[in-house]
């Protein structure tokens, strides 16, 4: 605990962080919020506060999240039963009005209450606001489950550029004015690209990528694009944590120089992954430096 720790204790933590606080300074950092760590309170506010810590050192960081538990909660409350395809919920036009008010509305303003609490300046954007996020369907069978055709990244760059924590909704819409749900790690992963990030964080609710699914001392701590596409081959990278991967390579092709997937459970594990040298879970890059 940091009650136990001496002044030079203190002074020792932050002067190693130095290195790191310059070398992110000034850079974007995009991450992905998500799992437990937005169920869990406690979690929650840790998150809150490595964004803050990092936002007041000079570091643009840019908050997508996503709100599936509350989105199931809400539906739950009006009668309605969630569905799911293949992981992918199936969203009629009821259904993505409920995910519009859960995400564009009690998330959203919510993330953006506590940041401020913890002393940051935050603004909370939806995809559809200037044009961010705008979609097609993914597939008539899910309803209104959107896919990305482009990204407009200057509603973000203002607010970069007025100093705010852009916190961002996953929705997005169409020339027809219909709305879509978007799949929070692609939105992430786009976004990322769009703005040419230093590093997109992937919160998840295990280690990183495993080489043994059941042990977590089998952690990869940092595979290449190439070597990734391996383990697809061989079947380490399995389930749920394809699709998670697959947006991680999506990123780095698209311009984001690495992609960490994380643990959202750890405490800070954000602040432990940009401004020390233990890192926490897989770093995702294009190839290995020399």
């Amino acid at each position: 605990m940091m009650d136990d720790f001496t002044n030079l204790e203190r002074a020792q933590v932050l002067t190693q962080a130095l290195p790191y606080i310059r070398r992110y300074n000034g850079k974007v950092v995009v991450v992905k919020y998500g799992g437990n760590a937005m169920v869990s309170e406690e979690l929650r506010e840790q998150v809150m506060e490595d964004i803050v810590l990092l936002w007041l050192v000079g570091v643009k960081v840019v908050l997508v999240h996503g709100g599936g538990p509350e989105i199931t909660d809400l539906m739950a409350k009006l009668g309605k039963k969630a569905e799911f395809v293949n992981g992918l919920r199936v969203t009629d036009r009821e259904t993505v009005d409920i995910a519009q008010m859960v995400l564009a509305g009690k998330v959203n303003k919510t993330l953006v209450k506590h940041l401020e609490r913890k002393g940051g300046t935050a603004m909370g954007i939806s995809g559809m606001d200037g044009g961010l996020i705008r979609a097609r369907m993914k597939n008539p069978d899910l309803g209104y489950v959107g896919t990305i055709e482009s990204i407009r990244i200057k509603p973000v760059l203002d607010l970069l550029e007025k100093d705010y924590i852009p916190v961002i909704s996953t929705l997005g819409y169409d020339e027809e004015g219909n709305t879509y749900n978007i799949n929070g790690d692609t939105a992430a992963a786009r976004i990322a690209g769009a703005l040419n990030a230093e590093r997109l964080i992937m919160m998840t609710d295990i280690a990183g990528v495993l080489r043994d699914k059941n042990d977590p001392a089998t952690l990869i701590p940092e595979l290449t694009v190439d070597e990734a596409s391996e383990l697809f081959e061989e079947g380490v990278i399995a389930g749920g944590m394809i699709p998670k991967v697959e947006c991680c390579i999506e990123a780095i092709r698209c311009g984001v120089e690495s992609v960490v997937i994380m643990d959202g459970r750890v405490p800070h594990s954000i602040l432990m992954e940009i401004l020390t040298d233990e890192g926490a879970g897989t770093m995702v890059v294009k190839e290995r430096k020399a």
